[in-house]
């Protein structure tokens, strides 16, 4: 009997231990899950605010959760625009206001509009995009889901980063690549995809197409009389007159020393022949000064106007070619037509 109440007590003294232990451990976890939760909150916020990126996130509901000032910057919105003018303040309202001063700083207002309806709409969408705003920058735009534990959908975070710079650097090496260094006019291989490019638009849509052959006549006794600096400047100078008498469409470029070519998109045999002809009285009156001297100089032009048999732009460019060259056998300063 006594073995038994000694037995009971010792479990009775347990379950009361066992208590205590639990009062204890939920009485330390209370205060480490508020530590936790202070942690994160600040984490999150010190992110936020540091991030080079604008941050604008919305609950399932579309009202805001959280925002930046780089949000507002990467948009162009002045803080005096938002409510009492602090960002804190757009916390809790609804991002139609902020949507609405988005969409009238995009360029294009009814495609970027369009397209967060969709995300919107649809919680099983991201997005990836670039963005042109009216200011002339560009940003580029995240958009990615929230979601719970569970998978419930909780709200959608937006990122805006401004890489106007980046495009800017982008487009001067793509320019680079393309641009003969001395004369700034197209380059060989930028003339050829263009040729080519041109070539398919024609036959797809049976537009006429023609191009120029041209060549500086006596480009050599030039070099050798005045010296490759003068020479240098007569190739500048043609470049120069021969931008001022073409189209935009139209593409002038240097394919060799002081050979150049000339894609006349949408113009037939008749047109190419004008727009050379005028092309060559032109430079007939132009002159470059040096010391005690004026040098002027002639071209001879080759035109090729895109036949049905031609296979290839390479083919209608042989055509002009040959004219270039009858043109220089027949006295130079001249045109001649395939």
């Amino acid at each position: 009997m006594m073995k038994e109440a000694g037995r009971g007590g010792r479990r009775f003294i347990d379950r009361v231990m066992k208590k205590r232990t639990a009062r204890r451990k939920k009485s330390v976890s209370g205060p480490a899950k508020a530590r936790r939760a202070e942690f994160q909150d600040s984490l999150i916020e010190a992110i936020r605010d540091a991030s080079p990126d604008g941050i604008l996130v919305v609950d399932e509901r579309n009202n805001v959760v959280s925002i930046n000032k780089k949000f507002l910057e990467a948009l162009g919105i002045p803080s005096s625009r938002v409510r009492s003018g602090r960002v804190s303040a757009v916390v809790g309202t609804s991002d139609r206001p902020i949507l609405a001063m988005a969409v009238e700083r995009v360029k294009d207002s009814e495609a970027f509009l369009r397209r967060v309806k969709e995300l919107y709409a649809d919680p099983t969408l991201d997005d990836h995009c670039e963005i042109e705003l009216k200011d002339g920058r560009t940003l580029e735009r995240h958009s990615t889901v929230l979601r719970g534990g569970n998978g419930r959908y909780l709200g959608r975070v937006w990122f805006f980063r401004d890489i106007t710079e980046r495009k800017r650097t982008e487009q001067s090496l793509k320019d680079l690549a393309s641009r003969d260094f001395l004369t700034g006019v197209s380059n060989r291989r930028h003339f050829f995809e263009r040729a080519r490019e041109e070539h398919a638009r024609s036959r797809r849509y049976e537009k006429p197409l023609s191009v120029l052959m041209l060549d500086i006549d006596h480009f050599k006794r030039i070099n050798d009389c005045y010296g490759h600096a003068r020479g240098d400047e007569v190739l500048k100078a043609f470049c120069e007159a021969g931008r001022s008498q073409l189209r935009e469409v139209d593409l002038l470029a240097r394919i060799g020393g002081e050979e150049f070519a000339v894609l006349l998109p949408e113009t037939d045999a008749s047109g190419a022949r004008i727009v050379a002809e005028r092309l060559r009285q032109f430079v007939a009156g132009l002159k470059v000064g040096t010391e005690g001297a004026e040098i002027r100089w002639t071209i001879s032009i080759g035109v090729a106007a895109l036949v049905p048999a031609d296979a290839t732009i390479e083919e209608c460019l042989k055509r002009a070619d040959k004219a270039l060259y009858r043109a220089k056998e027949g006295g130079r300063n001249r045109v001649e037509v395939s």
